[in-house]
């Protein structure tokens, strides 16, 4: 004869003798003291940490004075620790201020979670180089990709629609054509990269010439050193024009290079609400132009007079 009893789950001791309330506090996160030899950096943590920084100057001074006012944020690491996902500088001071531990908040977060959570929680502080925000950003688009991967396996109309560089843009305060240009610096050349590190090439023409072929980068970075000038907007598209057609060669490259540039537009842009403030408010914007202009031309003939004397 079978039993119709169920199985009946036992509740453990603690959920008998511990109330509602401690035990959604028991879910809580806490903040733990933690020694700093237990704390590790996130693998290929892209962010460099500079003991001579500005920022990293008050935030030693910070420390000194109030010790950590902000936890860090780690997970559990394999192995034993912690992985840093925010707070390596944090960190750092702690260890210039001969602290052996620091407050942290530990959260169970997968690898690609981590990721994407070092990258948004840095990746709008002002010393950050555009070389660190590519590799940063590009660390943060491929775990978008393995976490699009994983969600396509169960709706694939998702693959269709998903864009890792337009959802890597998200809470960074960029567009996604800014951060494809940035991601596209991890492709040029060490020598390369240093120019635009030095800003000495910016941002879009930097993207067009990482098209270029790792021989041909080689060659760029020869004809910028003979030529003393660097590439262009209007340059770097034209070199990956005929990079792609295969016409790229030292010859082509140095008459694009060896062309004299026009001079920068110095236009200059008035405030019309700056202005407003030294004339009548009865003034219309012409009659504010044409005062400007008359006040201007006394301005000369007197550095004329001047001059003569």
């Amino acid at each position: 004869m079978k039993s119709s009893a169920r199985k009946v789950e036992l509740a453990s001791a603690s959920d008998l003798f511990s109330t509602e309330q401690e035990r959604q506090d028991a879910k809580l996160e806490k903040v733990q003291i933690i020694p700093l030899s237990e704390l590790y950096p996130l693998p290929d943590h892209p962010f460099s940490v500079r003991d001579d920084d500005e920022v990293m100057k008050e935030t030693l001074e910070s420390v000194k004075e109030r010790g950590i006012l902000t936890p860090a944020i780690a997970r559990p690491r394999e192995g034993g620790g912690y992985e840093l996902v925010a707070g390596h500088r944090r960190k750092r001071a702690c260890e210039l201020a001969g602290l052996a531990t620091m407050p942290v908040i530990v959260r169970d977060l997968d690898r690609d979670s981590a990721i994407i959570m070092m990258v948004d929680t840095n990746i709008q502080r002002e010393n950050i180089s555009l070389i660190e925000k590519g590799k940063a950003l590009k660390m943060k688009m491929e775990a978008l990709k393995r976490q699009g991967a994983r969600t396509d396996l169960t709706s694939p109309q998702v693959a269709a629609k998903f864009r890792s560089d337009d959802e890597a843009a998200k809470g960074t305060g960029m567009s996604g054509d800014t951060v494809r240009r940035l991601v596209r610096l991890t492709e040029l050349s060490p020598q390369l990269q240093q120019m635009v590190e030095d800003r000495k090439i910016a941002l879009t023409p930097a993207s067009e010439i990482s098209y270029l072929k790792p021989e041909e980068q080689a060659l760029l970075v020869e004809t910028i050193d003979s030529e003393q000038a660097t590439p262009s907007l209007s340059q770097a598209q034209r070199m990956k024009k005929l990079s792609q057609s295969g016409e790229l060669n030292e010859d082509t490259m140095l008459t694009i290079m060896s062309e004299e540039k026009k001079p920068p537009k110095e236009d200059i842009t008035l405030s019309g609400e700056k202005l407003r403030k030294y004339f009548p408010r009865s003034y219309t914007p012409r009659q504010m132009e044409d005062t400007i202009f008359k006040l201007l031309e006394g301005w000369q003939r007197k550095r004329q007079r001047d001059q003569q004397r």
